[in-house]
């Protein structure tokens, strides 16, 4: 069905190289930007959709992950589709798939309802995100232009998060949380009018779709999520989060054993065998579940406790993204003159300093300095850290696995931040029960514990870094700034 949608999509031929670069560059930066937002718009909007929808505690951890792990357990099929069948094809189909989710998401009468589109949304996602890079280096001559409209690209990269924070803010308190969708579908209306009369198609390369790759990864990666979220609301005990975590091993295992069998695997397995790259998808799963997690239950906090509106709680972020969007920058100099993997060293430990320091707070905790402090460390660390994380995890790849390995990197950061947010919510869950239900101290001490959590995330990643990384050589920082133009960044 998927296939006959993709060969139905409009095949209008464009010149190689559009007559008015600023309208194709505003096409590719307008749709990445709807996938990047995606993940950090709701975040302020979450206490309003609790109410309104009558999520449980546990329950609304999965507006994100809903998103996440459709997002992230698809991408390297949406990767793969648009090689066979064209990436301007395929972008288009996943504009049309992501904008009709977001309409149905902000007309949602019920959580369930909501839960099912926010995964729509990710298949739509999954399906144009990689196509967008793709698109832009055949747009754009190398050189210059490229240049150029790679920096623009890495700009939407960094700071979407942090504008998807304040714009949902906005959006949710002036208007409704419902808006934060609404938003995407004139915007992805007009770029699926645009792009058939302005962006080039790429030329098809034979290949073959491992589905099963990816329905078992999807699927089983959803269900050890779902284990941890039913753990929170109905105990280990439970038989449904018995047969969850089973599930979810289970498929896993499959995963791994139809990719040593598939002729062409959506996941290469040779991928794992450097010790440097198996190390930095794992560290970056952790560090991503770690500062995933603190987003969802900060914003909570502030709006809960502190009494932020949506839009207080979303510029409340700004410390921590602006100090992260200008590390990026000064980055690739200081790794010229420290190296890489010390920068990476003393960024995990910066972030961690910061989330252990975030994680103390209590009921009477003001803003300033408590929150206000520790996000700056947060963003100055995770400044550093990401850049050469990312170099770690495309070292050394054969130019036929340079995709995968961008992809696998994209992968652990959307899987990362869902396993993390799941695992989480459990203690979240627990400590609130424990310390009174609803009212504003067990809160505090139910985001406080939950925080822990994610320090303790993110120093198991420095640990990673340490024993199974340390000692390699991350390649030069030029190449790593130019693999970071390629990851789909979470909030933030």
């Amino acid at each position: 069905m998927l296939s006959a949608l993709l060969r139905r999509a409009p095949t209008r031929r464009s010149p190689d190289h559009a007559s008015n670069p600023n309208l194709v560059l505003g096409l590719i930066l307008a749709a990445y930007l709807m996938i990047v937002l995606d993940v950090s718009v709701i975040i302020t909007a979450l206490p309003e959709i609790h109410t309104s929808l009558h999520f449980s505690s546990a329950g609304l951890s999965w507006v994100q992950n809903a998103y996440a792990l459709t997002f992230g357990g698809l991408l390297l099929l949406g990767a793969r589709a648009g090689d066979i069948l064209g990436r301007r094809r395929v972008f288009l189909v996943g504009i049309a798939v992501f904008s009709t989710a977001s309409l149905l998401a902000g007309v949602a009468q019920s959580a369930e309802w909501l839960l099912v589109a926010r995964a729509l949304q990710g298949v739509g996602a999954a399906l144009a995100a990689p196509s967008t890079l793709a698109l832009l280096t055949t747009t754009f001559r190398e050189g210059t232009e490229r240049t150029r409209a790679l920096a623009w690209y890495s700009a939407v990269a960094g700071g979407g998060g942090s504008a998807g924070l304040v714009l949902g803010g906005m959006l949710t308190d002036w208007i409704s949380w419902r808006w934060g969708m609404f938003i995407n579908v004139p915007v992805g209306i007009l770029v699926m009018y645009l792009t058939p009369r302005h962006l080039p198609e790429t030329a098809r390369r034979p290949g073959r779709f491992d589905l099963a790759g990816a329905i078992t990864s999807t699927v089983g990666m959803t269900a050890v999520v779902y284990g941890f979220v039913r753990a929170a609301s109905d105990g280990w005990g439970d038989k449904l989060t018995v047969a969850s975590f089973a599930l979810g091993a289970g498929l896993l295992v499959s995963f791994i054993l139809n990719e040593m069998r598939a002729e062409q695997p959506i996941t290469p397995l040779r991928l794992f065998a450097s010790r440097e790259r198996s190390g930095a998808y794992l560290a970056r799963m952790l560090v991503v579940g770690g500062m995933f997690s603190m987003f969802f239950f900060l914003t909570q906090f502030l709006q809960g406790v502190l009494g932020y509106n949506p839009l207080q709680a979303g510029l409340a972020f700004l410390p921590m993204t602006a100090v992260m969007f200008s590390m990026v920058q000064i980055v690739p100099r200081v790794a010229a003159r420290v190296g890489a993997m010390p920068l990476l060293l003393v960024g995990l430990t910066l972030a961690l300093s910061g989330l252990v320091w975030i994680s103390r707070l209590s009921e009477t905790t003001a803003f300033f300095p408590g929150i206000a402090l520790p996000l700056v460390l947060l963003g100055s660390g995770m400044g550093m850290a990401l850049t050469p994380l990312t170099a770690a995890g495309i070292a050394g790849v054969a130019p036929d696995d340079a995709g995968a390995a961008s992809g696998v990197v994209n992968v652990a950061q959307q899987l990362g931040g869902s396993l993390g947010l799941g695992i989480l919510v459990t203690i979240f869950a627990s400590a609130q029960r424990g310390d009174g239900g609803s009212t504003t101290h067990a809160l505090a001490h139910a985001v406080s514990s939950a925080l822990t959590g994610s320090a303790v995330l993110l120093g198991l990643g420095l640990v990673v870094v340490l024993v199974v990384m340390h000692g390699v050589r991350i390649p030069a920082m030029a190449g790593a700034v130019r693999a970071r133009v390629a990851v789909i960044r979470s909030a933030g």
